[in-house]
């Protein structure tokens, strides 16, 4: 039986291209479209579908007030489409912090155009969280909210739930991945040898690097490089983000830019970053179409294992796929110590679940851990 999507959007021409995009997949089908937030908050609840695709600029009320609406009566995985634009990126990360599980860049050439690319992302992700959500039958929010590590407010608490309920259970495309794993090693003394942390994330990472990040005090004894899966103009705009809500200082990371204590330097979305010839400054070049990922984990991870050694923290974080994988075998051949983020607490348990798998995760935290473990530890 076909996954129940709900298209929300106020334009006629997306309604309709998404509606004959989606319906093109044998495993999910549109049950109804709603043309702005109010209409999606009133579908949600009468259709109950599995997942839903939500715009953001719309009249009466706005996808993110809608996000938070639904999240708080009745949570459900929600895909919003983004505009590629810096206010867009603004908007999107708002949505995702309201309860949104991922976005999809909103291009007007590429849904006109019928683009293959667009449909299998568009495709992927909805059946990813609509099948996470829907493996085992849903307990009641309360119950959810009382497990999940999240601010009081109950709306946030609401989106926790969601998050652990689809991160609780294994995607078809992540079903090798699908058992926890031990760590590699006994937990080793980093008191005062960690001079470089690094942190790779895709899928479900802004909420956990902003859940990681604020927490920070502004004496933080270590560098911080983080590699997020993001499309240009969003690291810009998560950056600046993180640094108004942390202590520690946050930027979008530029060539040039020197590592130091307290200071978390974001790469940029569709390019990659790597440390210079120096090993104490960052260096910013081109994403190679031939690599998958702009900004890549594996990259980021390779050069840091040149110079820092046994100096580093390397941490994977929620994400699909493997990226990161690679990178973390060279660097504990260097002698680099590794964390993981566990099941229970990622969206999605691929990135992590390929470090932990290979043997590679020194230890394998919740995401609620990290913080305190950071402080604590370093």
């Amino acid at each position: 039986m076909p996954y129940k999507v709900l298209v929300v959007d106020d334009s006629s021409f997306f309604q309709h291209r998404l509606k004959e995009i989606i319906n093109e997949c044998p495993e999910l089908k549109v049950v109804g479209i709603a043309a702005n937030g109010q209409e999606a908050i009133e579908k949600a609840a009468s259709l109950q579908p599995d997942i839903i695709s939500m715009d953001y600029e719309m009249p009466l009320l706005d996808g993110v007030s809608a996000v938070r609406a639904i999240m708080a009566e009745r949570p459900v995985p929600i895909v919003m489409f983004s505009s590629m634009t810096y206010e867009g990126a603004n908007i999107t990360l708002e949505a995702l912090d309201a309860g949104a599980v991922d976005f999809i860049p909103k291009n007007f050439a590429e849904v006109s155009k019928n683009s293959d690319l667009l449909k299998r992302r568009l495709h992927e992700k909805l059946i990813t969280f609509a099948s996470q959500a829907n493996i085992a039958p849903v307990r009641s929010t309360d119950e959810l909210a009382a497990e999940a590590n999240v601010r009081s407010q109950r709306a946030r608490e609401k989106t926790a739930a969601l998050r652990e309920r689809i991160a609780s259970r294994t995607a078809p495309t992540e079903k090798s991945a699908a058992q926890p794993h031990r760590p590699r090693s006994e937990k080793r003394n980093l008191k005062g040898k960690v001079k470089l942390v690094v942190i790779g994330a895709s899928t479900g990472g802004p909420v956990a690097l902003s859940d990681i990040i604020t927490q920070l005090p502004a004496n933080f004894p270590a560098a911080l490089l983080v590699v997020q899966h993001m499309p240009e103009n969003f690291t810009k705009a998560f950056a600046e983000r993180l640094n108004r809500l942390s202590a520690v200082t946050v930027k979008e990371a530029q060539s040039g830019d020197k590592l130091a204590p307290g200071s978390v330097l974001i790469a940029p979305g569709g390019m990659q970053m790597m440390l210079d010839r120096t090993g104490s400054a960052i260096k910013i070049i081109a994403g190679d179409d031939r690599v998958n990922y702009k900004p890549c984990v594996d990259i980021t991870f390779a050069s840091i294992a040149n110079f820092y050694h046994e100096k580093v923290l390397a941490i994977v974080l929620t994400g699909m796929g493997s990226d990161g994988c690679d990178g973390a075998r060279i660097l504990k051949d260097k002698g680099a110590v590794l964390w993981s983020q566990d099941q229970a607490s990622s969206i999605v348990y691929g990135m992590p679940a390929a470090v932990a798998k290979a043997n590679l995760s020194d230890e394998v935290l919740s995401l609620g851990e990290f913080s305190s473990r950071l402080i604590s530890d370093l």
